[in-house]
């Protein structure tokens, strides 16, 4: 519903953008929607938002913040878009693609390399001339394993945290596979619809 989402990386400059744009204000710190927001970042919770408003600002404690470090072109993908991200990707890159995890405060989190497997083995369907890294090998091959995808989705350390905080039809939407084909870019400070 948002013509743009602009992430920012504490909640007082979310307070800032919120003044200045009269936009939605969407976030978390450990989960837990932010005191003063509007929203927080579940994705069925923004999905069922209903506003006039075109802007959303999002601040994360893992997701806005790896796009700081971005210099390129940023994509923003996940299980429940790998295939769009997958051709979005393609049709951006010059040489090469690097599929980056947010993690969890910094941490390996496992649902985000089911993700990234998934959005590597869209790229590889595509265009048949990928060369992959064993680390990317093994992203594929693990996102490719149906019968456990789920279970390591919905019992990992932040699935369990999300649950404990009434979020278990988040966690539920987040591990479908390829449910969505709208892709986000990052750029200038800005994310939009690629797809």
């Amino acid at each position: 519903n948002f013509k743009k989402i602009i992430p920012c990386f504490t909640p007082e400059e979310a307070f800032k953008l919120k003044e200045k744009t009269h936009g939605i204000i969407a976030g978390e710190r450990g989960g837990k929607k932010i005191e003063g927001f509007d929203i927080g970042n579940t994705p069925t919770g923004i999905s069922k938002l209903e506003c006039e408003e075109d802007i959303l600002i999002l601040t994360t404690n893992n997701g806005t913040r790896i796009l700081e470090k971005m210099n390129s072109k940023v994509l923003v993908g996940s299980m429940i878009n790998a295939r769009a991200t997958g051709i979005a990707s393609l049709e951006l890159a010059k040489d090469h693609i690097d599929v980056v995890m947010a993690g969890v405060n910094g941490e390996f989190a496992i649902e985000d390399y089911l993700a990234a497997g998934e959005i590597l083995y869209q790229i590889c369907e595509i265009s048949k001339d990928c060369e992959l890294s064993e680390y990317a090998q093994g992203a594929i091959l693990a996102s490719r394993d149906y019968s456990n995808l789920k279970e390591a989705f919905t019992t990992s350390r932040t699935a369990k945290r999300l649950k404990d905080l009434g979020y278990s039809e988040d966690v539920e939407y987040c591990c479908q596979k390829n449910i969505n084909d709208n892709v986000a870019i990052y750029n200038n400070d800005e994310l939009t619809l690629y797809i």
